[in-house]
């Protein structure tokens, strides 16, 4: 008997590849067109509706872990991961993303849906309007107790919507000083943190029963593996489109790219 996953496997491959070219460019893990994508095509393999938000949330991230870990290697490469920021976020990150998933998956779907979609309107507006801080001369990458303390606020936020944090990381170390480029490579890191905590997270706190076969908590890990095996071939290319393009048009073409998104998923 063919599985019933099997015919949507194109579908998570090619989801895959434009999640990587995304994690490469934006820094984001592909977490947000994944999560848009996943949860109008999972209830038509059998995840019933009422968990199929949280399903595309946790699958995910669970696949941000293998992009975020090929974008953040590329990036690595060409010398744009600021490692002592991600140092100074991982704790937080970690600690806030297991918690944020405590908490998504005691809301109903549809609140998440919108709380996703409220979310990407405002890291949009912080890139279009924000005004990036200046660092001062001989001023080190951002680390000390207000990232440790951000950390946990990405994270948690980060489970909820299910992203590895670059809509959040991003606009944070572009507002520090942070060149772009940089931001964008070392969002790429901790996201890789932040996926790993919130997989887990959904993993241990969804009820018994929540998946049919196929699925481990709320992860279905058909579609997982497939958009995790795509994503990381083409995420280099993404870094490549990175670093061509200037810091000004990269934020406009992030906050354009999270105002589609809530769009996509306020009218779904």
């Amino acid at each position: 008997m063919t599985p019933e996953w099997l015919p949507a496997v194109p579908a998570f491959l090619a989801l895959g590849a434009v999640a990587g070219v995304l994690a490469g460019l934006l820094g984001i893990g592909g977490g947000l067109v994944l999560v848009a994508a996943l949860a109008w095509l999972l209830p038509s393999l059998g995840i019933p509706a009422e968990a199929a938000m949280h399903a595309a949330l946790a699958t995910a991230l669970a696949s941000v872990v293998f992009t975020g870990s090929a974008s953040a290697r590329a990036h690595h490469r060409r010398g744009s991961v600021l490692w002592r920021t991600v140092g100074a976020l991982v704790p937080g990150l970690l600690l806030g993303a297991w918690f944020g998933s405590l908490f998504a998956t005691a809301l109903p779907g549809a609140a998440l849906r919108w709380i996703v979609a409220g979310y990407c309107v405002l890291a949009a507006a912080q890139l279009l309007f924000g005004r990036p801080r200046v660092p001062a001369e001989g001023e080190g990458p951002p680390r000390g107790p207000l990232m440790w303390a951000a950390g946990g606020v990405i994270g948690a936020v980060s489970a909820v919507v299910g992203i590895g944090g670059g809509s959040m990381t991003v606009p944070l170390l572009v507002a520090r000083g942070v060149e772009p480029v940089r931001a964008v490579g070392t969002s790429s890191a901790c996201g890789v943190f932040i996926a790993v905590g919130g997989a887990l997270g959904y993993m241990a706190h969804a009820p018994a029963g929540s998946l049919p076969s196929g699925g481990i908590g709320y992860v279905y890990l058909p579609a997982a593996i497939a958009v995790a095996l795509a994503s990381v071939l083409t995420a280099p290319l993404g870094t490549r489109l990175a670093h061509r393009i200037g810091g000004a048009a990269l934020r406009r073409v992030f906050a354009a790219f999270l105002l589609a998104i809530a769009a996509s998923l306020a009218l779904g």
